[in-house]
């Protein structure tokens, strides 16, 4: 592996690995300001991929199809990623096609993209699922730009214009820190002439202090939506917790993984599930802002059992916070998140988006090394700890029922 700064001062990593038929890039453009409304964004991300100065959005798609090339752009809350997966071979061409779009997107069909991610967004809120998710978190994160989920986005994305999508990606462009991650059967000297020749004419990394607010601490708080035809409730109660770079980041991994997200061996699925009957679905996620993490429990379930639940998460919460957990399940929690861990670093597609997601999160590429060593020292007791420091009476209930 070979850290290099490109020409323009963007810092890039290139690993290699040999044997491997494909080659992958991926490259971040941090988000330091809010959006002027919710939704600019995500449809300036959307537009990015409908061609440029030199190729019409059909001859973009057919290039991409014609030579095998996974090129994608996605927004964000705190970066824009444009990212490829390309055979060995094609790599420069590749190259050049994402420098194509990063400086010479064209921002074309920008009503009928507007048109399309709007129903495409009032389609999604079919679901009961989805439907309580934006009420979680719009409450959670309210009148902050991490809350600018499906319903404030179609509330407000009629005032975006053109002008706002453009005046906002060049903002990015020329106001961001920017991180790059090449990894595939490559050399070095080759790969680092290339990147230079392609992406060093890009504005240079500026590191701007993030205007995005930190998010305001919690209070208790209940959020309810009716919802005529659902056929069973759905219920998320969630915290804010520390994001990545935490020392208490690991143990909140674990934490996630004891209580609802290893599947059939978590307590949540064998308490409220296996024993009690009341839901297919019950998990845990924990979700990583750089201004604010969230850890929530989620369960569908007949209306009947509303109270249950809550009652049933209550429970296993407390559990946590009181008991210290056994060697034996802490030694399970830890050896399934050092296999996930390795699991979502599998190809060089993966590798290359965790090390930018790493990198553009300000720690070093091979972070992963580190908070894999660190969960293998963690105890029952600092696990304890950690739950009675955040698992609070501050926390977001959302429920929707019929």
């Amino acid at each position: 592996m070979r850290e290099v700064k490109l020409k323009n001062g963007i810092n890039a990593c290139i690993k290699r690995n040999e044997d491997t038929p494909r080659t992958a890039l991926s490259m971040n453009f941090s988000i330091v300001e809010p959006e002027k409304f919710a939704g600019q964004y995500i449809l300036m991300n959307r537009l990015l991929m409908k061609g440029t100065e030199k190729y019409s959005s059909e001859e973009l798609s057919s290039l991409l199809d014609e030579n095998a090339i996974e090129l994608f752009t996605e927004m964000k809350y705190d970066y824009l990623r444009f990212r490829f997966v390309s055979l060995n071979e094609d790599f420069e061409f590749a190259l050049s096609i994402l420098s194509d779009i990063i400086q010479n997107s064209t921002f074309e069909e920008f009503e009928k993209e507007k048109v399309k991610l709007k129903g495409e967004m009032f389609a999604e809120l079919d679901s009961a699922r989805v439907k309580v998710l934006d009420l979680f978190s719009k409450t959670m994160f309210k009148n902050h730009f991490y809350g600018h989920t499906f319903t404030v986005i179609l509330d407000e994305i009629d005032k975006v214009t053109l002008d706002d999508v453009k005046s906002a990606y060049k903002n990015i462009l020329e106001n961001s820190k920017k991180t790059l991650t090449l990894v595939g059967d490559i050399d070095f000297d080759n790969a680092e002439t290339l990147l230079n020749e392609k992406l060093g004419c890009l504005p240079s990394p500026f590191e701007k202090e993030s205007e995005i607010p930190d998010v305001s601490p919690l209070k208790q708080e209940y959020a309810e939506l009716i919802k005529s035809d659902a056929q069973q409730a759905q219920i998320i109660q969630g915290w804010l917790v520390p994001a990545i770079g935490s020392e208490d980041y690991p143990k909140l991994m674990l934490l996630n993984i004891i209580l609802g997200a290893s599947g059939l061996s978590s307590r949540l699925f064998l308490e409220l599930r296996e024993k009690k009957g009341l839901a297919y679905t019950v998990r845990t996620s924990y979700e990583n802002h750089l201004k604010g993490a969230v850890f929530s429990i989620y369960i569908g379930t007949e209306p009947s059992n509303i109270q249950t639940s809550i009652e049933g998460f209550k429970i296993e919460i407390e559990k946590i916070k009181n008991e210290l957990i056994s060697e034996e399940e802490l030694h399970n929690a830890k050896n399934n998140i050092i296999g996930k861990q390795q699991f979502l670093t599998e190809t060089n597609s993966q590798q290359a988006n965790l090390m930018a997601y790493y990198s553009i999160s300000g720690k070093p590429y091979e972070y992963q090394k580190q908070v894999i060593e660190a969960i293998r020292k963690i105890t029952p007791e600092e696990l304890k700890e950690c739950a009675n420091k955040y698992f609070t009476d501050d926390y977001v209930l959302a429920v929707l029922k019929p």
